[in-house]
């Protein structure tokens, strides 16, 4: 399915050892990503976590300073980035079990060098998701607000004019019209008048 807009990343990858850093880069379609940092433990990558919001992190344990699996907890319960978790084969169930629910995505190593690649498109498609849902909800507060005024200033037409509400609201969309504005706008001038 052909994308209609290409939503540019950031990345976060956070590893003891720099040859996952290699792996990572060779992943990242060019355009795709705006940014990818890499960071060798979880003080630095925590860092930066506080100085920036990145989309995707993507953290290698065991990190040499603490669990991997307790920077992943703590990022995933703080913001909305999409999180991938490569954990030793002899862990994976223990940490599977463990962050499922807060949205980690687990992946066993040793792995196949493409399997980090397809959890990167993974976890892009769950940001566009995430995005494309962030739109549609500020669009509709944005329409809920228009709503909530517009009936304030149909109320103040009705009780300073004497209008009917079908008066009142047949006003506003003159108004509007008339004056090259939006409702908003419109419900605006009408209660700021008042």
């Amino acid at each position: 399915m052909p994308r209609t807009e290409e939503i540019q990343h950031s990345v976060l990858a956070v590893s003891g050892a720099e040859k996952f850093f290699a792996l990572i880069r060779r992943s990242l379609r060019p355009g795709r990503f705006m940014g990818a940092e890499y960071k060798t433990s979880a003080a630095a990558a925590r860092r930066c976590l506080l100085e920036r919001y990145y989309d995707l992190v993507v953290i290698n344990d065991p990190l040499p300073d603490e669990s991997g699996v307790e920077l992943a907890m703590d990022t995933a319960m703080r913001g909305s980035a999409s999180i991938a978790l490569v954990v030793p084969t002899d862990r994976y169930e223990d940490v599977l079990e463990q962050v499922t629910d807060l949205g980690i995505l687990v992946i066993a190593k040793p792995f196949p060098p493409a399997r980090i690649g397809h959890a990167i498109r993974f976890l892009c498609a769950q940001q566009d998701t995430v995005r494309r849902m962030e739109r549609k909800i500020q669009a509709a507060e944005e329409k809920a607000e228009e709503i909530r005024l517009v009936d304030r200033a149909k109320f103040v037409l009705v009780e300073q004019r004497h209008m009917t509400e079908e008066e009142a609201h047949r006003y506003i969309l003159r108004q509007a019209m008339d004056n090259g504005i939006s409702r908003r706008r419109a419900a605006l001038e009408i209660t700021e008048e008042w």
